[in-house]
């Protein structure tokens, strides 16, 4: 007790952290009712190999939360007691990755269509009296980490965790209690230390221990609990008071993280299938700004129509199991300003490098160096360069875009931008029929196209190539010499013409000292 005030007085963290380990809890099938045929083939294949080989291993986290909801799961994660090493001696394509946290990635399936299932070792609890205490973050202090498997800094945020421990420890330091169960396909048992499964029965979103707590571990939870309240609101799911309460103060410590797992997080954010419910919760839990700048932006646009139909299209994409890209969303998040740049530059400089230049420019101010530079800001800049070349549908230009490997990205892009009204459906449609037809097929689209476009040509032509000659004997009189035989003054200039006109010197009528005709 003593020493617990003197460490108070001194500001140093408490004695233990540690918090209570629950109460193990067996609960049968016939109990949770989870539908077994759902449960990924790849994930039970890495369950039964670890168990074969003696190890515990259970599937955990969101798919069993997932399962007991009666929601067909996206990805599986496995826990065992077998160490990372362990864990890739028993496959054949695994990989340990990670430094802060190791984990395992087993492999399945090639190219596009491969499968990771991610494998984690049971971990001990993070107790602050046992954990070495080091200054600064991740990004600051990796020669001091170099040899540390256990370390928190001194506001408690766990910087490295890599020390094994027993399944009740592992529970204890997993974020929420509906996050927190293991569940056995070989016997069928869902293993509860938190009350999860009456959680999810009462739709709660609950923290383990002491909420303000875990956040300083991991200030990261501030964003997974938005996410999580987005996910599951659809459901009737609501974020326990005590859990919610410390969150806008939390956010705060999202500054120490390294702002690519921002990055990572926001993105997850916005592809999980429920953005515009993310969104929602951000603004519902006061954290609309100061999260990460590019998500501030996001939050900020949310109501603009392009940006929330991109929105929706990211929604409905995940929905139908279809792939969704981050260059895509964000390009779209960031054309306004990439529109906006470009306006601006075309006034001194060639369309084309005052587009190229806008990009940069956007990149610069909005992406910075975390993803901007690299594929994402590649694929993104390739959308955006492509949209002037779909005005132009005319020699061999229409035949190379669509060979292109990111068309359909640009072309959807293009196509929002026709729902909005920003271009004409007409030029959608067009396209969409071009990437479709047949070499034949598409001859006659361009052929089409070259037509109408001289058919307007024809109507818009300049009003001075259409005017007739004036007859020889108005020609000769000198009341039509200085005028055009459409009424215009030559030696007036009204502004409209394209042609620049002559002037001509005024001669006076013979046999007049003034300037009116001797006719008049």
């Amino acid at each position: 007790m003593i020493k617990q005030f003197i460490n108070k007085l001194m500001g140093k963290a408490p004695a233990s952290t540690l918090p209570s380990l629950g109460k193990r809890q067996v609960v049968p099938a016939k109990v949770h009712g989870i539908n077994v045929d759902w449960v990924d083939e790849r994930a039970l294949n890495v369950v039964r190999t670890l168990q074969d080989r003696g190890f515990e291993a259970y599937i955990v986290g969101g798919a069993v939360r997932d399962l007991l909801l009666g929601l067909k799961p996206k990805d599986f994660d496995v826990a065992t007691n077998a160490t990372p090493e362990q864990v890739k001696a028993a496959f054949r394509r695994a990989f340990i990755i990670g430094r802060r946290f190791r984990i395992v990635h087993v492999v399945y399936g090639r190219g596009r269509e491969h499968e990771v299932i991610e494998v984690s070792t049971f971990r001990a609890h993070l107790d602050n009296t046992e954990a070495e205490q080091v200054k600064g973050n991740e990004r600051s202090s990796k020669l001091e980490l170099a040899n540390m498997k256990h370390a928190v800094d001194a506001s408690g945020r766990v910087l490295r965790d890599n020390v094994w421990g027993p399944q009740d420890q592992d529970a204890a330091r997993r974020d929420f209690t509906i996050n927190a169960m293991y569940y056995d396909p070989e016997t069928g048992n869902v293993i509860d230390y938190h009350g999860g499964i009456a959680d999810a029965k009462k739709k709660v979103i609950r923290m383990i221990g002491d909420p303000a707590l875990r956040y300083r571990e991991d200030p990261v939870r501030v964003i997974r609990a938005v996410r999580f309240a987005a996910k599951l609101s659809g459901l009737g799911f609501k974020m326990e008071a005590k859990t919610a309460a410390p969150l806008k103060k939390a956010a705060k410590l999202l500054a120490d993280v390294p702002q690519s797992r921002l990055f990572d997080e926001m993105l997850k954010l916005l592809q999980t299938g429920h953005a515009l419910a993310s969104i929602e919760q951000l603004k519902l839990q006061g954290l609309a700004k100061g999260i990460y700048p590019l998500l501030d932006i996001v939050v900020a646009r949310s109501d603009e129509q392009f940006v929330t139909t991109a929105l929706n299209d990211t929604d409905r994409r995940v929905g139908e199991d279809k792939p969704v890209a981050p260059s895509f969303l964000l390009a779209c998040v960031l054309w306004s300003d990439v529109r906006e740049t470009w306006a601006q530059r075309s006034a001194k400089q060639p369309s084309f490098p005052a587009l190229q230049d806008a990009i940069d420019e956007v990149f610069d101010s909005r992406i910075g160096d975390v993803s901007g530079r690299g594929k994402l800001g590649a694929d993104m800049r390739e959308i955006w360069m492509m949209q002037p070349r779909f005005e132009k549908r005319t020699g061999s230009g229409p035949w190379t875009l669509v060979d292109q490997a990111r068309f359909r990205a640009g072309f959807d892009f293009m196509r929002l931008r026709a729902d909005v009204g920003e271009v004409d459906e007409g030029l959608s449609d067009w396209w969409q029929e071009f990437s479709m037809a047949s070499d034949s097929e598409r001859e006659d689209l361009l052929l089409q196209v070259r037509q109408e476009q001289q058919q307007q040509k024809a109507q818009r032509a300049p009003r001075a190539h259409a005017v007739r000659r004036a007859p020889k004997a108005e020609a000769q009189d000198p009341r039509f010499r200085d005028v055009e035989p459409d009424g215009v003054d030559v030696g007036e200039d009204d502004g409209t013409s394209p042609v620049k006109k002559r002037r001509r010197r005024r001669r006076k009528p013979t046999g007049e000292a003034g300037g009116t005709p001797a006719a008049e």
